[in-house]
């Protein structure tokens, strides 16, 4: 693991991260949270899973300075708000997700912020700066912007393959960037 993460467990719950994820140096990652294969969490993101789960799935990538959170069972919703993102999905930089769902091949773009109970679907697209208010839904191949955000049109089949294409960048540009900071002593022994 690279220098200056925080992997911390709280209230009996550790972190499990598979060995060929890539965690950039900045971030700090707490409780109960799973990050998947070839998954990436770039610099400076933090991911705490201290009152409800939060999962990471295969190929996706939080990008840099990204909050996630939860939150906590109570009597109105007794399974409380996990926060699950699934496989190949993109997480653009600074973006704030809280106890929502990213099905497989979701995307958010950069500094939007997903809420409680929110779901975007697979191939569902949330703008750059849109903020998904507590249980919206984003229905496949929609893209919503705006804040609250709202359907603005459905995705082409160009922008589809395009957003499958970034999220094969970034497996490949984890893998280079995990290898540069070896190279350069920023990895503990």
């Amino acid at each position: 693991m690279h220098k200056d993460v925080t992997i911390a467990a709280i209230h009996g719950n550790a972190p499990r991260i598979h060995p060929s994820a890539f965690i950039a140096p900045g971030c700090r990652i707490i409780g109960d949270v799973e990050i998947g294969p070839d998954a990436s969490v770039w610099y400076n993101c933090v991911i705490r899973g201290d009152v409800n789960r939060i999962v990471i799935g295969a190929r996706s990538n939080i990008q840099d300075g990204t909050v996630i959170h939860c939150d906590s069972p109570d009597p109105r919703h007794p399974q409380g708000f996990p926060t699950v993102i699934g496989e190949d999905v993109l997480v653009g930089h600074m973006v704030m997700l809280h106890g929502c769902t990213l099905e497989n091949r979701a995307f958010v773009g950069l500094g939007a912020v997903v809420m409680n109970g929110a779901v975007i679907e697979g191939d569902g697209m949330l703008a750059a700066g849109a903020l998904l208010t507590p249980g919206k839904r984003i229905a496949a191949r929609q893209l919503w912007g705006g804040r609250p955000a709202s359907h603005m049109r459905d995705l082409t089949d160009q922008a589809i393959h395009e957003m499958q294409l970034g999220v094969a960048h970034y497996v490949g540009n984890a893998r280079a960037h995990n290898e540069a900071l070896a190279r350069h002593g920023t990895t503990e022994a």
